[in-house]
C-alpha cells in the first residue's frame, strides 16, 4: 500500500512539474543566451570593420590624429569588456559594457564627421564601401539590441509570474536579465560642424 502511495505521489508530483513552467523558463533563458549572441555578433562586425575605415582615413586626413587615435583606443576598450549570459543579470557590467560601446559609437561618429571635411575621401569608393557597410551594420545592431530586449522581457516575466515564480524560487534561482539601454551619450544629438 506505501509503495503504490509512492508511486501515485511520485506520478502527481511529475504531472505537476509540467506546469510549473521549468521547462518553459529554461528556454526562455536559452533564448536570452542565443539573443545576446547575435548582439556580440554583429558588434563584432563593426569592431572588424573600423580598422580599414580608420586606415583608409588615414590616407587622407593624416592630420586627424586625435579622431584616429579616439577611434583605435575606442574600440580596444570596446573589445576588452565582455558580457557572458551569466553577467547578463549584473546590472554593474551591464552598464560598463554599455558606456564602451558607447564611446565606440561616439568615436565612430566623430570619424565620420571629419571624412566630411575631405572631399577626395567621401569620394573614394573604399571609404564609401566601408561606411555603407557600418551604416548597414549600425542597423543590424539596433535590430539585434531590440529582439535581445524582447527576449529579456519574456524571460523576466517568465521567472517573476506564477506558478514559475514559485519554481524559480524552490529549484532553480534565475536571476532576472539586464535589458540593453541607451548610453548617456545618446541622450543628446552629436554636434557635426564644418
Amino acid at each position: 500500500m506505501n509503495r503504490l502511495l509512492a508511486a501515485l505521489a511520485l506520478v502527481v508530483a511529475l504531472f505537476g512539474l509540467t506546469g510549473c513552467g521549468y521547462n518553459e523558463m529554461q528556454t526562455n533563458d536559452e533564448a536570452v543566451k542565443a539573443a545576446w549572441g547575435n548582439v556580440e555578433a554583429t558588434l563584432q562586425r563593426r569592431l572588424d570593420l573600423i580598422p580599414n575605415l580608420v586606415e583608409t582615413v588615414k590616407g587622407y586626413a593624416s592630420h586627424e590624429k586625435d579622431t584616429l587615435t579616439a577611434v583605435t583606443e575606442a574600440r580596444a576598450k570596446a573589445t576588452q569588456i565582455k558580457l557572458t549570459p551569466e553577467t547578463l543579470a549584473d546590472p554593474k557590467a551591464m552598464a560598463a559594457f554599455q558606456q564602451a560601446q558607447g564611446q565606440m559609437q561616439s568615436a565612430l561618429s566623430r570619424l565620420l564627421a571629419v571624412a566630411e571635411n575631405y572631399p577626395q575621401l567621401k569620394a573614394d569608393q573604399n571609404f564609401r564601401d566601408l561606411q555603407h557597410q557600418l551604416e548597414g551594420t549600425e542597423n543590424r545592431i539596433n535590430v539585434a539590441r531590440q529582439r535581445y530586449n524582447e527576449t529579456v522581457q519574456v524571460y523576466n516575466s517568465s521567472i517573476r509570474t506564477f506558478p514559475n515564480s514559485m519554481t524559480n524560487s524552490m529549484l532553480l534561482h534565475l536571476a532576472p536579465k539586464e535589458y540593453y539601454k541607451a548610453d548617456d551619450a545618446a541622450q543628446q544629438a552629436p554636434k557635426v560642424k564644418f
